[in-house]
């Protein structure tokens, strides 16, 4: 068995990172707790449609209200995100990285 190792040092750049998926969720969040509010905020759920003269369920009324608002919720955090992500790449630290390699063969326990 023979072991053959290179080492060799590099720079690299390090910066920190928002974790879009939990923006992403916490808006998702955000967008059904603000449909709820609305929802259960007003009392226009007994009244008749003006437009399509239909009285609709709050269940109804809900499940519309957060076709619209997680979306929403959704895109301005992750527009947060992003604003964020731009605040921290102005603060890139260069480090050294110690990078090794080691190779081992083992041919001869193969039989070759």
């Amino acid at each position: 068995m023979t072991e053959s190792a290179e080492h060799r040092i590099e720079s690299a750049q390090v910066r920190r990172s928002p974790r879009y998926a939990m923006f992403f969720l916490v808006g998702g969040v955000l967008g059904v707790l603000v449909a709820l509010v609305l929802t259960f905020g007003f009392n226009g759920t007994l009244d008749v449609s003006p437009t399509t003269q239909a009285q609709y369920s709050t269940g109804q009324v809900f499940g519309f209200l957060c076709l619209f608002c997680i979306p929403v919720g959704v895109a301005v955090l992750g527009a947060v995100a992003l604003l964020i992500d731009r605040g921290f790449s102005r603060r890139v630290r260069d480090v050294r990285v110690d990078h090794e390699r080691i190779v081992i063969d083992d041919d001869h326990e193969r039989g070759a």
